[in-house]
């Protein structure tokens, strides 16, 4: 055989076997896609474990959040973080953006990735979420963890007041989106410790958000949360800023076991405020389960 023939066989054999090792790597590394009737659910799955930690984040953030989460607790843990339909990669085709449909994305995670003992962690909005999820799929969830959320679950129906105020703030997200969220932000929900890199990611990703979408999210006011819990079965344990007030009445006028961690002097987002405080807070929850 002569020699550049010799040479052109070895060439190409070392390209197909180049070309397969790496079409086993991407068919290795290729996720499932997980869907809820048509709208994609973007997400990661890391770690391994008989316990599946489930991370769904609040309002106009995205799964990014939980960064330092998935990297404490894969090591013991199976992980799963999600981007909620309509926000970080996920899809955006419907027209329906409460806690119930949420809830169901929530629910066809876990049943799409088999995911048994699941513990849901729920940041702001995604309270009501994981709740709604815990309530349709009480089977396969063995603990509910709100992070700074249900801080005034009661009974009581709106004043005027309150209803004509909420109305107010809609109208004028609907308005002037960008103005009036980043004014909510950094009035309510950033504490003077909230570092401005926090700050900037955060209200980074509130301009880039679907001005109707989140909106509509913000409307998620029918929702009842005592019934919820009540029917869930599930003991809530909550890790909150101390900074507001958490008002624990109507969990116990109610007979709701519940359970409240605090995390001193951050906002809204303990979990990458002072995600070591956080951390040690879910491992002590996670240990109670």
């Amino acid at each position: 055989m002569k020699p550049f023939i010799v040479a052109s066989f070895f060439v190409i054999a070392a390209v197909q076997i180049s070309c397969s090792q790496k079409q086993a790597k991407q068919s290795t590394n290729q996720q499932k896609k997980i869907n809820d009737q048509g709208v994609n659910i973007a997400y990661t799955d890391n770690g391994k474990g008989d316990t599946t930690l489930l991370f769904v984040h609040g309002w106009c953030i995205n799964k990014s959040y939980w960064a330092n989460q998935v990297s404490y607790f894969g090591k013991k843990y199976r992980v799963v973080t999600i981007d909620l339909p309509g926000f970080g990669q996920s899809g955006k085709n419907r027209t329906v953006w409460n806690a119930i449909t949420y809830g169901r994305d929530v629910d066809s995670v876990i049943s799409q990735l088999n995911l048994k003992n699941v513990v849901l962690i729920g940041h702001s909005m995604a309270g009501d979420i994981v709740l709604e999820a815990a309530v349709n799929a009480r089977e396969k969830v063995i603990g509910l963890v709100g992070v700074d959320n249900f801080k005034n679950v009661n009974n009581a129906v709106p004043s005027k007041k309150d209803t004509a105020d909420y109305e107010e703030a809609i109208n004028q997200l609907k308005h002037n989106f960008k103005q009036t969220a980043s004014q909510y932000f950094n009035q309510d929900l950033f504490y003077k410790t909230t570092a401005d890199s926090i700050k900037k990611r955060i209200l980074a990703d509130v301009a880039k958000a679907d001005t109707a979408i989140a909106t509509a999210c913000m409307q998620m006011n029918d929702f009842d949360e005592v019934k919820k819990l009540t029917a869930s079965g599930k003991k809530l344990y909550l890790i909150n800023s101390d900074v507001t007030l958490t008002n624990t009445i109507g969990l116990r006028t109610n007979k709701i076991p519940y359970q409240v961690k605090f995390i001193h002097a951050v906002g809204h987002f303990p979990m990458v405020e002072k995600p070591d405080e956080f951390n040690k807070a879910l491992k002590q929850i996670i240990a109670d389960i």
